[in-house]
């Protein structure tokens, strides 16, 4: 089935972010487009939720709908994929009071801030911590943990050593917020 190219691939219908997951900023035939991004078809051939946004109700987002909430996203937060569901109602809640362009501005910093991390701090073995702290840490505390960890990056430029200031930092603030840096598999 092919879907609509959505203006926002960066967002799933479902409000998973999408420009935050590990397959989305992953190079060659196993990266993700985001939500109806350029053959997005090919990669997930059935989503209920993208069909019934784009192309019965005409929305970028479930959180545009007048049918908001819907049975179809019961328990969606419940449960990880590739990136964490748990703030994907949260985002449709805000989208819903706030409007799409409102959460489409902090969204794209995280996707910066993400970016910072993975073009600078990447050892290898930390995107899929830099990809959920960057979803679910409050956008205050990942902009100080990035901006902390590049005043103390080691003056050697060792990746190895700044990633691992970097999960600690990550780590730490996450903590104090009472948030697990991990996906939830059932």
């Amino acid at each position: 089935m092919a879907y609509p190219i959505k203006a926002l691939p960066t967002i799933g219908c479902c409000g998973i972010d999408c420009g935050l997951c590990p397959r989305y900023h992953t190079a060659g035939s196993s990266r993700c487009p985001g939500c109806c991004g350029e053959n997005f078809s090919s990669q997930h051939p059935a989503c209920g939720i993208a069909t019934c946004c784009l192309k019965k109700k005409g929305v970028e987002v479930c959180g545009q709908c007048a049918d908001f909430p819907c049975a179809r996203l019961n328990n969606w937060d419940v449960a990880d994929s590739f990136v964490t569901h748990r703030v994907s109602l949260s985002n449709l809640w805000f989208i819903r009071e706030n409007g799409l362009d409102v959460f489409i501005t902090s969204h794209r910093k995280r996707i910066a801030l993400l970016e910072v991390m993975l073009s600078q701090y990447d050892d290898g073995r930390s995107k899929g911590l830099y990809c959920l702290a960057a979803a679910l840490l409050p956008l205050p505390r990942l902009e100080v943990a990035v901006d902390e960890v590049a005043r103390r990056i080691s003056a050697i430029g060792d990746t190895k050593v700044n990633a691992s200031l970097l999960r600690q930092l990550l780590n730490d603030y996450a903590a104090k917020e009472g948030i697990e840096l991990r996906l939830r598999r059932t």
